[in-house]
């Protein structure tokens, strides 16, 4: 995963919109911290959106 909290989200988001239709199973899929990575983009402005399927 991506440090840059920006990237992250470009990158989970595409992620989401392309491959997964959900945010658990894309956390599961790549093995990921799906608290971790919620934190470090609610730190910059940014929470999962579970009907959009996406962080906005």
């Amino acid at each position: 995963m991506p440090e840059d909290p920006m990237i992250l989200l470009s990158y989970v988001n595409t992620k989401l919109r392309d491959e997964y239709v959900s945010f658990d199973e894309l956390c599961r899929s790549m093995s990921a911290d799906a608290d971790v990575i919620k934190n470090r983009l609610a730190a910059v402005g940014f929470t999962y959106d579970e009907t959009l399927n996406r962080f906005v």
